[in-house]
């Protein structure tokens, strides 16, 4: 038989006794839960209650949160020794949910929002380095294993992001460039033509696409597509566990996941590269032809004897180091996401933006060793 929730409250030498009754369960709490808490409420501070649950019948975990959230409000509770397990079970189940969330700092404004926002950053990018600094150093050993032994690499996603990250960009890059070398025929042509030497714009379009645009424009737009992929590919299997379990099927993702889209990566950007080069000779070449009278055979000819193979290999010698930072800054955000689709979007942003940004910085690095080289 069910009996309703009840309790009565005793003074025994200057403290309370309070003795539980019935059946503590959502269905017979009826007003129980509230005369509690309002009789509690009423005694002074430093007053200490001692529970006697020998006459408790049911409880379950709305009977426990009421009994629990009212004796909150006392400085100090005694419980009997020898405690029903399920009593003990249901108080630890409920506490978490009585506690109180830490309140947030406040935002500091002003200045010290601004140095406090720049102490982040800083903190930040050192976080970021190291993390690359990590991977890199993972990557290569995965390399080194694959390249001792070739049958480790997997074959499908090497082809697979071949084709979809490389080729599929081939067309975009030869327009690109091929605006980019008519837009520096074209301003070669006024400037150079008022000075009578129109035909410098030869070299301006092939130094100028040969060694700096061809290779950075192709990967700023392989960093574009294919580091954004690589890290939504990544960021998708990661949240939906199956990279998770992958590793616990013993499966390496290094060798199964980041080594072919790097080798992918590597393989693709020079070819990128050569028909980005292609695209911004021809562009410069028909705004030479159409600006200046300058003839394609004159143009090719003295493209070879002016600008020669030298400006190619500068250009193609910093491909390598470029893909390799875009297809390990993809790889890495890609596997750092998170189980949240925000993360998700946070990191393909951050994968395309560090990856342009390395791009910059090393072009700017070679550039200062191509000088000192005297190249």
């Amino acid at each position: 038989m069910s009996i309703a929730a009840a309790f009565e409250l005793h003074d025994r030498d200057g403290r309370r006794s309070l003795v539980l009754h019935g059946d503590w369960i959502t269905m017979r709490l009826n007003d129980a839960a509230d005369r509690l808490r309002r009789d509690i409420t009423g005694m002074t501070d430093d007053v200490e209650v001692d529970i006697d649950v020998e006459d408790l019948g049911r409880l379950d975990t709305a009977g426990a949160y009421a009994i629990v959230r009212a004796l909150g409000l006392v400085r100090k509770v005694h419980l009997p020794q020898s405690l029903r397990p399920d009593l003990a079970t249901l108080a630890d189940l409920i506490s978490p949910a009585l506690e109180k969330p830490p309140l947030a700092a406040p935002r500091a404004g002003g200045l010290r929002q601004i140095f406090d926002r720049i102490g982040r950053a800083t903190v930040g990018i050192g976080q970021t380095a190291y993390r690359n600094q990590t991977f890199f150093g993972q990557l290569v050993v995965a390399l080194g294993r694959t390249l001792v032994r070739p049958h480790r690499l997997r074959l499908t996603p090497f082809v697979a992001t071949i084709e979809q990250a490389g080729l599929g960009g081939l067309p975009i890059a030869a327009i690109m460039t091929f605006f980019i070398g008519a837009v520096l025929a074209l301003v070669g042509s006024t400037m150079l033509q008022s000075l009578g030497v129109a035909v410098y714009s030869v070299e301006l379009v092939g130094i100028g696409i040969l060694r700096e645009f061809g290779p950075v424009i192709a990967a700023i737009l392989f960093a574009g597509r294919s580091a954004s992929a690589f890290t939504a590919q990544l960021g998708s299997m990661r949240m939906n566990q199956e990279i998770d379990a992958m590793r616990v099927m013993g499966v390496d993702i290094f060798d199964a996941l980041v080594v072919p889209r790097v080798l992918a990566a590597l393989l693709m950007l020079p070819l990128m590269t050569l028909v980005a080069d292609l695209g911004g000779i021809v562009g410069g070449m028909l705004v030479a032809r159409t600006m200046m009278g300058i003839e394609p055979s004159f143009f090719f000819q003295r493209l070879v004897d002016a600008v020669g193979a030298q400006q190619f290999w500068v250009g193609m010698v910093k491909v390598p180091v470029f893909a390799l930072a875009i297809a390990t800054t993809g790889c890495r955000q890609g596997l750092e996401v998170k189980d949240d689709v925000e993360s998700l979007g946070a990191n393909v942003t951050g994968s395309v933006v560090q990856s342009i940004f390395l791009i910059i910085m090393f072009d700017a690095l070679f550039a200062v060793l191509f000088k000192q080289a005297g190249l």
